[in-house]
């Protein structure tokens, strides 16, 4: 599994499986890839993730045992959607965090900001649950480097996360990351979150308007704009 960035695929991380949908068991909650390896131009882009899969219109409701669904709409409002500060009441009522401390409501914002296309500020189910199992695979690659369970890890530490989720960035980014979420000299497993969403987000929309694959592209203002500040 990997969430690759600028300059091709990354490599898998050890112990994900190859498929299907996350699962308990015990802790840590395993996730499921979000592409497929494959030969890709020097330079490329890879994708780090497959595109957007939830249902189609007029697809039959989510199955009412799906546990993820019973977190979801016991929250929900009316119009089956959730914002920022139901999604956080959503994901501790999951235990999505373990034993790491409850993300932070900045870090739910920029969760739905992720997955919100029509820009409403809230997710509805299929969303919430393509950000599960995104959430699953990015737990996953923390706790390789969280050996002692302190619930951080040191700027290093996160700099080899960065690369085992596939993403190609120069020293200097790496240590603009490091320096933007460590706090004491530590990486806490929120602000990781919150950083690998930002590397998401920020490399997809990067990647659709690299069309030639060529590592530049040209922003109008205004776009540029919409899109580094919706995170």
């Amino acid at each position: 599994m990997a969430y690759p960035g600028y300059g091709g695929y990354g490599a898998p991380m050890p112990g994900m499986p190859h498929q299907g949908m996350p699962h308990h068991q015990g802790h840590p909650m395993a996730g499921h890839p979000m592409g497929q390896m494959g030969g890709q131009p020097q330079g490329a882009y890879a994708q780090y993730g497959a595109q957007y899969q939830g249902a189609a219109y007029g697809a039959p409701p989510p199955a009412t045992n799906d546990p993820m669904y019973g977190y979801f709409t016991a929250i929900a409002g009316q119009d089956g959607e959730i914002d920022a500060d139901e999604l956080q009441r959503c994901l501790t009522q999951s235990g999505i965090s373990g034993t790491y401390t409850p993300f932070s409501l900045e870090t739910c914002k920029i969760m739905i900001a992720m997955l919100d296309r029509d820009h409403t500020g809230k997710m509805g189910f299929n969303e919430f649950k393509d950000l599960f199992t995104a959430l699953n695979g990015w737990k996953q690659n923390f706790m390789m480097f969280d050996r002692d369970r302190s619930g951080t890890v040191e700027p290093q530490e996160m700099s080899q996360a960065v690369s085992a989720m596939g993403y190609r960035v120069s020293p200097q980014a790496l240590n603009v990351i490091i320096r933007r979420y460590s706090k004491n000299g530590r990486v806490y497993f929120d602000d990781y979150v919150a950083c690998c969403v930002k590397l998401r987000t920020l490399t997809d929309v990067f990647r659709r308007r690299d069309t030639m694959q060529q590592g530049a592209v040209s922003f109008q203002y205004d776009d540029f704009i919409l899109c580094t500040m919706s995170i």
